[in-house]
């Protein structure tokens, strides 16, 4: 099976991690008789050559060498390497062609006398194989044939697979699909039916669609619960390697998780459907289903607008659970609503008072972090939670993450400024854990603009030591909190002045000029920055030029400049100081509304140009009009999202609604 593996020059291709030169004894550690080898080599397999699904030069030399351990029927644990070869080669145009030229092997792989190369095998045939007819055969034959549920499940997903593959083909595999979508199937596989139609037939879906999913699932999880356990659930311990984590992390009802979401995502943006599915899996009687629930209901209200409290409320009723999954579920979800989450907000009071071993988590690495009910609690604006706060604040290490709930919680957080300050005050200047120690504080007294903490600040700003102080964090850290004081403290303009020529010297002429108000004190620095090669330094010059306005009226040819650079932000950034120091709106309107199209991401950073703008912004509030009819949110995008995008979101439509409501051009 390793035929040729030492032919390839391995030392010249490249995985994640350089050289290849280490991919022989991953391959032949595939397949070796010792269960953690094989595990190990699984793990780098997915870590280096296929790292987040990423195809290198040497995943494609792989993949002969991983038909061959595929298709001896020696080698252990095959399902997941025909996993492995399906995931090479999806969505990837060369890996794609190098698994179509050995798509015979798949012909053999999806009746092979393992279930579970039988299982990763079907998606690999309708993928690779490019004989549509015969693929089809070969799918309805195995139908007919296959006893195993989980087979059949992977089956059910191939045929809508090919259905949206093969249009002209469709009929015949809508019409396999139809017949396992009713009695006497099992309830999984009507569901995973329903799905597959919802995505590639919705027409032949039933009126009652919501009613007959939802009474589906609790037959689903009657017959699993008086079933034999998994093996999952029966299993040894998975192996602590990335695969095995990653197996760990699943949910439990991994199937389930899967059959539900194929739904929702062909739902889309039905959202009246899917909220009423939803309500259905949250209100279930079985816990696991619930919370399969409260995962699907984050890709609703990360992905969709609207009024959701009353779903929001449904989250945090699973709060009040045991089921560990079900309770930590609903408060990560909960905690990337922000203030959305108010509906839910008693509920996570509930359990942060009952449950003070739940305030703070243990991460592999460094500080410990916030629970997450208590996070979720603080990020919803609810002052109960400064109480508990002040208490975790009194504990030995402060969580890393307190500094960035403090904001949500405005004035309400105020009492906890004096810890704030002595904690501060106590932190070592001499210590590598420096920085960590200093930085969530500094956040937390930054959102509460504690101008009582300027000597702390400015202890940490003169006794960091002078070789490490202009890389610290800590220290940008420090000067954003003396911006945002804005007091003249003694001592205060010296530090900031030294600071000048400094990695952080942007920074500091913003925390100067808000100081003293000198532009003459911040022009020469801010334009060096602005003449720099570090585009970040330059964004934050602009940002600083755009505060100084007018004054600044050497500095257009820079910010000129700006508006063309490659990056979006940068010319955003730099667009909005022009307009603060030439009020040119002929060279600044254009960038912004091709930033605003082309770059959801900046859309944030426009809007708060155009509230800053007034009348002057009248000849885009066209962008401001559509983004508030529009139903989806800016940052929502497929396979991915950002822990904060749902606030990012929200924000925008604030300040949307700000620019709308001055009316100016109407």
């Amino acid at each position: 099976m390793f035929t040729g593996i030492d032919e390839v020059d391995w030392a010249s291709l490249r995985h994640a991690y350089g050289s290849a030169a280490d991919v022989p004894g991953l391959l032949r550690g595939l397949a070796a008789t010792d269960p953690v080898e094989r595990a190990s080599a699984l793990d780098g397999m997915y870590g280096a050559v296929h790292h987040e699904g990423l195809v290198y030069d040497s995943t494609l030399a792989c993949v002969p060498f991983l038909f061959a351990l595929a298709t001896d029927e020696v080698v252990a644990e095959r399902g997941e390497l025909v996993e492995l070869l399906v995931s090479i080669g999806r969505g990837h145009g060369s890996a794609e062609a190098v698994l179509m030229a050995g798509a015979e092997a798949f012909v053999a792989l999806v009746g092979d006398r393992d279930p579970g190369v039988r299982r990763a095998a079907a998606e690999g045939l309708v993928r690779f194989l490019d004989q549509p007819a015969r693929v089809l055969d070969l799918l309805r034959r195995r139908t007919t044939a296959e006893r195993d549920d989980r087979v059949l499940l992977a089956l059910v997903e191939s045929l809508g697979l090919f259905a949206r593959r093969y249009p002209a083909h469709a009929a015949e595999a809508l019409d396999t699909l139809l017949a396992f979508g009713v009695p006497p199937c099992d309830p999984g596989l009507r569901l995973a039916a329903l799905g597959q139609l919802a995505g590639c037939a919705p027409d032949l879906l039933p009126a009652d669609l919501v009613p007959t999913v939802v009474r589906l699932l609790g037959e689903r999880s009657e017959r699993r619960r008086s079933g034999p356990s998994t093996p999952a659930e029966s299993g040894p311990p998975e192996p602590d390697t990335l695969a095995g984590r990653l197996r760990r992390l699943r949910p439990s009802d991994e199937e389930g998780a899967q059959i539900v979401r194929t739904l929702h995502t062909a739902l889309g943006g039905q959202v009246t459907y899917r909220v009423a599915l939803l309500e259905g899996q949250l209100t279930a009687p079985d816990s696991t289903d619930r919370c399969n629930g409260v995962w699907m209901s984050a890709g609703l209200f990360r992905e969709w607008r609207g009024d959701h409290s009353a779903l929001v409320a449904l989250v945090g009723e699973q709060l009040g659970t045991e089921a560990y999954r079900l309770r930590d579920a609903a408060a990560s979800v909960l905690g990337e609503l922000f203030h959305l989450a108010a509906p839910a907000a008693d509920r996570l009071h509930a359990l942060v008072i009952a449950r003070p071993e739940l305030w703070t988590q243990r991460l592999e690495r460094g500080a410990p972090a916030l629970g997450g009910a208590l996070k979720a609690l603080a990020r919803s604006g609810d002052p109960r939670a400064t109480p508990v706060l002040a208490e975790v604040l009194a504990r030995p290490v402060v969580p890393d993450d307190l500094g960035r709930v403090v904001v949500h919680l405005g004035h309400s957080a105020g009492p906890l400024a004096p810890a704030l300050r002595h904690r501060l005050g106590r932190v070592p200047l001499d210590s590598p854990e420096t920085s960590d120690r200093a930085l969530p504080l500094l956040s937390a007294l930054t959102a509460l603009a504690d101008q009582e903490a300027v000597p702390e600040v400015l202890r940490l700003l003169r006794g960091m030591p002078d070789g490490a102080r202009s890389g610290q964090r800590a220290v940008t850290s420090a000067v954003r909190a003396l911006d945002v004081f804005g007091v003249g403290a003694e001592g205060v303009v010296p530090v900031l002045r030294g600071l000048l020529d400094s990695e952080c010297a942007g920074v500091a002429a913003g925390a100067l000029w808000s100081v003293e108000g000198d532009a003459s004190a911040v022009l020469p620095c801010l334009l060096r920055e602005l003449a720099g090669s570090d585009g970040q330094r330059r964004r934050v010059a602009a940002e600083v030029l755009a505060r100084v306005g007018v004054c600044a009226r050497v500095a257009p040819d820079g910010l000129a400049r700006m508006v063309e650079a490659e990056c979006a932000e940068e010319r955003v950034a730099g667009a909005r100081a022009l307009w603060r120091v030439t009020g040119d709106t002929e060279r600044v309107l254009p960038v912004l509304r091709s930033a605003w199209t082309g770059h959801p991401r900046v859309r944030g950073a426009v809007a708060a140009c155009l509230v800053d703008m007034g009348a002057a912004g009248a000849p885009l509030h066209d962008l401001v009009e559509a983004e508030l009819a529009g139903p989806r949110r800016h940052l929502a995008r497929a396979g991915g999202h950002g822990s904060q995008d749902v606030l990012a979101d929200e924000q925008l439509l604030g300040m949307c609604r700000e620019v709308s409501a001055g009316g100016y051009g109407r």
